[in-house]
């Protein structure tokens, strides 16, 4: 009778173990629930994405046209870059793009917002009509664009005629190696700077009025303002922009493969324009691999700095 008779307040052992095997019975549900969730995403991205980065890697190290069996190239494919002029143009093309159109975006794109920050007439028109170019079929604006830089009929060149520019100075624009890329970088920078604009927005919207309101106390003019008190609050938000057109910058692709198709000549040939071809021209999914090896390391690179710079700050 002793025996089975527990002190007041105690709690049986087998019951306690009840408890606890409930207890992680419901967690591994509830795993098992939120789990059950992400998978289809997650393996989407395991056959979509993942493995063919993980194949990439390993292909970049092959000799393969995609038909006949694979055989291992060692390195061979990594020091053909060294022999490979296309390429040498096509990486100091990519840093090129990047350097130029990164600022020019970031800065047109800061200046809408704050402009369609303001109270003026016709705000979300000028929104809607500076964030249509991103969203806008790039088939068609790109027949739009080389409709209006064509160097004999465009009505930009027409502009210039009319402003006494001499005929033979005119600038050939996508038809010229000169000024291919200065096209290319206008179109990307015109097509982008809307979606940032939005971001920079939203920024801004953020910043604490009170800021500015002790700012006018100070004395401080419309510029001073922009430097000391936009500027800081906006750090995070360009570090974001930052970052995000730099990765796109070096993806850049189909603004080329519909103006210039990398030309005249490799004067806009890119990176990632040079991986289309040899792998879908010339076949060779080896070299093309260990050129978007190169390509994936740069960008990792380049990332890695930007974010070491920001904790920095």
């Amino acid at each position: 009778m002793a025996n089975s008779i527990t002190a007041a307040g105690d709690t049986p052992v087998p019951a306690k173990r009840r408890k606890v095997v409930s207890r992680r019975r419901r967690k591994v549900q509830d795993a098992l629930i939120a789990y059950s969730f992400i998978a289809p995403n997650f393996l989407g991205f395991a056959v979509f994405t993942l493995g063919p980065i993980l194949f990439a890697f390993v292909l970049a190290f092959m000799h393969w046209d995609g038909s006949n069996a694979m055989t291992f190239a060692g390195l061979d494919n990594f020091w053909r870059l060294f022999e490979d002029k296309a390429f040498k143009d096509a990486f100091w093309n990519t840093i090129i793009y990047t350097v130029v159109s990164v600022p020019a975006t970031l800065a047109c794109a800061l200046g809408l917002a704050i402009l369609l920050n303001q109270k003026i007439l016709g705000r979300d028109f000028f929104r809607t009509a500076m964030f249509f170019p991103y969203v806008a079929s790039l088939v068609a604006v790109a027949v739009v664009w080389n409709m209006i830089f064509n160097p004999e009929m465009g009505p930009v060149n027409m502009i210039l005629y009319t402003l006494g520019l001499d005929p033979k100075n005119m600038p050939g624009w996508a038809a010229d190696r000169h000024w291919a890329m200065v096209t290319v970088i206008l179109f990307g920078v015109w097509k982008s700077m809307g979606y940032f604009m939005v971001i920079y927005l939203a920024g801004l919207q953020g910043i604490n009025s009170e800021l500015y309101e002790a700012a006018d106390l100070d004395g401080a003019n419309a510029w001073q303002k922009f430097l000391y008190v936009t500027v800081p609050q906006l750090g995070p938000t360009t570090f974001f922009v930052t970052v995000m057109l730099t990765i796109q910058s070096f993806k850049v692709f189909d603004q080329i493969y519909m103006i210039t198709q990398g030309g005249p000549g490799t004067s806009t040939l890119v990176l990632v324009y040079h991986i289309y071809n040899e792998a879908f021209i010339s076949w060779d999914l080896g070299y093309s691999s260990m050129i978007a090896l190169v390509l994936f390391f740069l960008v990792l690179a380049v990332t890695v700095v930007q974010f070491r710079r920001q904790k920095e700050d």
